[in-house]
């Protein structure tokens, strides 16, 4: 049976477990728009700022009790030179689950969450290609919590509710 959810917003059933992510490192949507084409490198899974700023993509998955499928967070990281060039040596490899992992600096902000930026980190790939495990260090943030306790179906619901109408919840208040 497919998970699905009642949003609180709207009223409708949504199917599927939903998963919410940025194209970019926050610090890339630092830059002005007109300096990105000279001073950012972007990929799909990795960018470079100025040549000495390096992030990769990956993934906050938190359990979701009774499912199977987690509920993701597509997140960036920044890591330091050393790790990065680890990471783009091994990028291709299918196996490759057994390098590192390397510690990063969430490079996110990921609402209704208090600052979530430069939450400590742990990078940890994994094989055939599939984006990298982002493990949050153990700390009492509300999002490393979760990260470990799980979250319930109401849960999903809310923060669908908070991402997808954002809009609507603020000036509904």
């Amino acid at each position: 049976m497919s998970f699905s959810f009642q949003c609180s917003i709207c009223g409708q059933v949504h199917e599927g477990m939903p998963s919410f992510g940025a194209a970019a490192p926050l610090n890339y949507y630092q830059i002005p728009v007109e300096e990105r084409e000279a001073r950012c490198a972007l990929g799909s899974d990795d960018c470079v700022i100025d040549g000495n700023f390096f992030f990769v993509r990956g993934c906050i998955e938190i359990p979701v009790h009774g499912q199977d499928e987690a509920f993701s967070w597509g997140v960036w990281v920044s890591l330091n030179q050393a790790s990065y060039l680890s990471w783009l040596k091994y990028f291709n490899e299918p196996r490759r689950a057994h390098i590192g992992p390397f510690f990063g600096w969430l490079n996110a902000w990921l609402h209704p969450y208090p600052d979530t930026v430069n939450l400590k980190t742990q990078v940890h790939l994994r094989d055939d290609g599939i984006r990298p495990y982002i493990e949050l260090e153990p700390t009492d943030h509300p999002l490393a919590i979760e990260q470990r306790t799980g979250i319930s179906t109401e849960r999903v619901a809310e923060i669908y509710a908070l991402i997808v109408h954002e809009d609507d919840a603020s000036s509904a208040g």
